[in-house]
């Protein structure tokens, strides 16, 4: 079946994510040497690798043979998290979800120990959304976590979350990714996918893209 072409060869591993160094090697660092935070943000224009960078991250604290901080993408646990049939693993978009109840809910379910992997993992995108009881009810467990619990917040839009929400997550900014960097992505899948393509080709694709 065919795989678009986004979906194939989205990031897997932090040294895939393109232009995010200064993120993705603190992030990995953090991993490897187990010095996790319970709360994150990820904040960046959309298409920086956001929500990317979580689901890795979210793998890499779970997986049960991390190589220097990266997953391995191979277990149980990277398959099954990948997948989406892990339920210890929660992907929650705050634009369709942004009421009191449904963080009331998330907040109940979140105590609990996971069933299948080491942490319960919230990723939360486009946080901004959430409505300011909302946003009360989520600083609740933000505040004195459970160990197993881990959130991932991603926006679009940081200056929309409240203070006391900033001030309990470590906040990670994503730069906007230069056009030679991702010409030099586009080369390279361009050469896997035996696709025939000009610098200036790439370039223009790599402008509109923006």
């Amino acid at each position: 079946m065919y795989q678009a072409l986004y979906r194939k060869w989205r990031p897997k591993t932090f040294a895939d994510v393109v232009g995010q160094e200064h993120i993705t090697e603190t992030l990995q660092r953090q991993v490897a040497e187990g010095r996790l935070s319970h709360a994150y943000l990820f904040t960046g224009t959309r298409g920086t690798g956001k929500t990317t960078c979580a689901k890795i991250l979210a793998r890499a604290v779970n997986c049960e043979h991390p190589e220097n901080g990266n997953p391995c993408n191979r277990c149980p646990s990277c398959l099954g998290i990948e997948s989406g049939r892990l339920l210890d693993v929660v992907e929650l978009d705050a634009a369709s979800n942004n009421g009191v109840d449904s963080v009331r809910a998330l907040r109940d379910e979140a105590i609990y120990s996971p069933a299948q992997v080491k942490k319960r993992v919230y990723i939360v995108d486009e946080v901004h959304m959430l409505s300011t009881p909302a946003f009360n009810a989520l600083l609740k467990i933000l505040e004195e976590p459970p160990e197993h619990l881990m959130f991932i917040l991603a926006t679009t839009e940081k200056h929309k979350i409240l203070p006391t929400i900033l001030s309990r997550c470590q906040i990670y900014d994503f730069n906007r990714i230069r056009v030679e960097d991702s010409v030099e992505y586009l080369k390279y899948i361009a050469s896997q996918e035996g696709i025939s393509a000009d610098e200036e080709s790439l370039n223009l694709i790599a402008q509109k893209a923006d």
